[in-house]
């Protein structure tokens, strides 16, 4: 794989401004369950603001954000960490000082951070969806593999005690053999916008903002209001859509019935794209080889108001957000966070005999964070480690290279190609002059 060497930006020049090179070494302290991490947080903002606050029962030493309000917001909680706009600068004065990070930036800086922690030895939490594009999710979960470091994707809701209970039953047999699935989201609607051109250019940055650390590996472009602090989602260079945020959510239940791994097929319909931006509403449908005891899964995907015909769910869809499961024995339908039905009307409650198989938290947001933390003490792989989460990352861009294209996708997962030169095109990107990953 391919090292990561990133120069400085003009005002964090240094004295060895040429480059940044981290080489896969192990440098983790062996801590006991009552040891204490030493954490990094990278994105203090948004999500990020919720991140560093979960974890915040153990020792945070760094903070980073290129928005200096956000910044100074995390630095008043605590006070003792090193902070930084640029998490080059952050990681180089912490030195081995810190055991693991968080990273929660927009879609397309997730990779760069993660990738240097983890070859620094480190444990990493990352916010969902794992990257930006296929190739970054391949090497992401191959550098966690080799380092032998705790991982976590920050999708939260696999941590719902419903969705897991759920996850036991199917795999205990109660819908009998599924070949079928489908999943729907609300977004992007009310909540952000697509089918967008590029904004114009609209004067100097706020000063609070580094906009050249915000762009990142992203193509530059001059300042334009309409992308920080949350729009940029509905961006290609920066987000990944619907499909990027709320896919690595309602595949939840498919990771944790089937194991799920990589798609042979992918095609979408949508509406409203635009080269610059994710469509107004997509419908994707993803063909997933026989793995083990489970057979060949067709799974469908709907989003902008899109939703599965409403005989497969026993009447009206009305949930925003959802899950059918299509057995030969039963349907169950449910959410994104579990508490569904089967349409044979049997209580899910009367399968006590389907084998508890994965821990059910009080707290289920916290209990998420919890079990990365276990993990970096040497306690078991958290649910949504990189071996999991990578390949639900690059079934979810794959749909996105499917909508893109219009076309459909065969994907040779091994060679981690399609055969379509404008799809395989997609699976990477160009990183601007400077960086090289």
């Amino acid at each position: 794989m391919s090292h990561l060497s990133i120069p400085r930006r003009t005002f964090l020049r240094r004295a060895t401004a040429a480059a940044v090179v981290f080489p896969m070494v192990s440098r983790l302290r062996v801590l006991g369950a009552n040891g204490r991490l030493n954490l990094a947080s990278v994105g203090v903002g948004g999500k990020g603001w919720t991140d560093v606050n979960k974890v915040a029962g153990e020792t945070i030493v760094g903070l980073c954000d290129v928005d200096s309000g956000r910044l100074a917001q995390a630095a008043g909680k605590f006070p003792s960490a090193k902070k930084s706009a640029d998490w080059r600068a952050l990681y180089d004065a912490l030195g081995n000082g810190f055991d693991g990070v968080t990273v929660s930036t927009p879609d397309h800086m997730h990779f760069p951070p993660a990738m240097a922690a983890l070859k620094l030895g480190k444990h990493v939490y990352c916010q969902k969806p794992l990257t930006h594009t296929v190739w970054e999710a391949r090497q992401l979960t191959e550098a966690a593999r080799r380092a032998k470091v705790a991982t976590q994707m920050g999708n939260q809701g696999m941590g719902h005690g419903p969705l897991r209970r759920e996850a036991e039953i199917v795999r205990a047999g109660a819908l009998g053999t599924v070949r079928e699935a489908h999943l729907w989201t609300d977004r992007p609607g009310n909540f952000w916008r697509q089918g967008l051109q590029r904004p114009a250019p609209g004067g100097a940055a706020p000063p609070s903002l580094a906009w050249d650390l915000w762009l990142g590996v992203a193509p530059q472009r001059p300042y334009a209001a309409g992308y920080h602090p949350f729009a940029w989602r509905g961006f290609w260079d920066f987000g990944t859509g619907a499909l990027g945020d709320m896919g690595c959510h309602l595949f939840n239940l498919l990771a944790l019935a089937f194991e799920i791994r990589h798609p042979t097929s992918v095609e979408a319909e949508s509406a409203g794209n635009t080269p610059e931006s994710a469509p107004l509403w997509s419908k994707v449908t993803y063909q997933f080889p026989a793995l083990g005891k489970q057979p060949a899964l067709k799974v469908v995907w709907y989003d902008g108001g899109k939703r599965p015909a409403s005989e497969l769910g026993g009447g009206k869809i009305t949930d925003g957000n959802g899950v059918i499961l299509i057995g030969d024995r039963d349907t169950l339908v449910t959410s994104y966070e579990g508490g569904g039905r089967l349409l044979s009307g049997t209580p899910l409650n009367q399968f006590k005999s389907a084998p508890e198989l994965f821990a059910k938290h009080s707290d289920w947001e916290q209990g998420h964070y919890n079990e990365w933390i276990a993990a970096c003490k040497g306690g078991p792989k958290a649910p949504s480690n990189f071996e999991v989460s990578g390949p639900v990352t690059e079934a979810v861009l794959l749909g996105n290279i499917a909508i893109r294209t219009g076309r459909k996708i065969q994907w040779d997962a091994k060679r981690l190609r399609t055969g379509d030169a404008g799809a395989d095109a997609l699976l990477t990107k160009s990183y601007p002059a400077g960086w090289r990953v």
